[in-house]
Parts: C-alpha cells; sequence; structure tokens
C-alpha cells in the first residue's frame, strides 16, 4: 500500500509540475500573438514606395 501512495504522490507532483509549464507556455503564446498582431497593424500601416509596387524586405537590389 505504502508503493502506491509513492507513486501517486509522484505522479500528482509531476500533474503539477506539467500544469505550471502548461499554464507558463499559455502566457507567452498570448504575450507572443499580441507582439505579433502589433507587428502586423505596424506593417500595414507602412505606406508603399510611390512607385505604385509591393514592398518586399528582401528584394535584391537592382544593380545585383
Amino acid at each position: 500500500m505504502t508503493d502506491l501512495e509513492e507513486k501517486i504522490a509522484h505522479l500528482t507532483r509531476a500533474v503539477d509540475d506539467l500544469s505550471d509549464v502548461v499554464a507558463r507556455q499559455d502566457r507567452e503564446i498570448a504575450t507572443l500573438a499580441a507582439r505579433l498582431q502589433i507587428m502586423i497593424e505596424r506593417e500595414a500601416a507602412r505606406t508603399p514606395d510611390s512607385d505604385g509596387g509591393i514592398y518586399l524586405g528582401d528584394e535584391r537590389p537592382p544593380h545585383y
């Protein structure tokens, strides 16, 4: 009986530890999602160059 109680105690602690990890990850994901939304809104508000083209940040300059 003592062996079962020990196993249950260890499993309970493991579940509590995992619950803490999941709660921390949930907060981190919420923070990252909020930051991403801000970046998306900021990028959408940028005015493209006046030549009417589409801005591509990784586009090579014409002299290459």
